[in-house]
């Protein structure tokens, strides 16, 4: 997102989709062992009682895995269409409407932070300041849980499940990440990636998990 209209634009093509991204994605950490396994590993080092933040949480699917595993979470995304699903779906948990540039949130607010693929709507200039507002709301030694699609190219969808939309997805190669990361005041603890599983977007995908430096 370089700038507010290109923000704009995600936000109206999310809108657009919320009723029906929910319906088909809701259950997708089920067909997703490697995503459970480190959101398990996040949760585990995560400090007792601190919040977790799920930062471009659309329907809240994820922010509801993380609730019903005992963490007090929230999700934070930029359409006020998937916030309000959201909030439906898991009233155990807090949603907040926010943009990745400035986040909804106190300094050092969150035990730790997810980010699945919702920097893929940023261009890679935009990857640092980005993480640079999560590690202002990570309290020290929090960790980050990032995961994106691989490559340099951005695609364009204009059509999206029979709805047009008119929103960019941005690929990153995992060094553009890392780097972004170093500068913004994180240590990268761990970085893989995978093939796709058959019921997704056929994309190779990364994770990267960091920790907040400051402690």
């Amino acid at each position: 997102m370089s700038g507010t209209g290109d923000r704009g634009r995600v936000r109206r093509s999310y809108d657009t989709v919320a009723g029906e991204y929910r319906d088909r994605l809701w259950g997708e950490l089920e067909h997703k062992p490697l995503d459970r396994a480190l959101l398990a590993a996040l949760a585990e080092q995560t400090a007792d009682g601190a919040p977790v933040a799920d930062l471009g949480c659309g329907p809240g699917h994820v922010t509801a895995w993380l609730t019903g595993r005992g963490l007090r979470s929230v999700g934070v995304d930029l359409s006020p269409g998937m916030v309000a699903l959201a909030r439906r779906a898991c009233p155990e948990a807090e949603f907040r409407e926010g943009d990745l540039l400035r986040l909804p949130a106190a300094d050092g607010e969150f035990g730790a932070a997810v980010a699945l693929y919702s920097v893929i709507h940023l261009p890679p200039g935009e990857l640092r300041p980005a993480f640079g507002e999560m590690r202002r709301v990570l309290r020290p030694s929090g960790r980050l849980l990032a995961a994106f699609h691989v490559g340099t190219e951005t695609r364009r969808l204009t059509q999206w499940w029979g709805h047009e939309v008119d929103v960019d997805f941005h690929f990153h190669a995992p060094g553009t990440v890392v780097r972004a990361l170093a500068g913004a005041g994180f240590e990268v603890e761990a970085r893989l990636e995978r093939a796709p599983y058959p019921q997704e977007a056929q994309t190779r995908r990364c994770y990267v998990l960091a920790r907040a430096a400051g402690a």
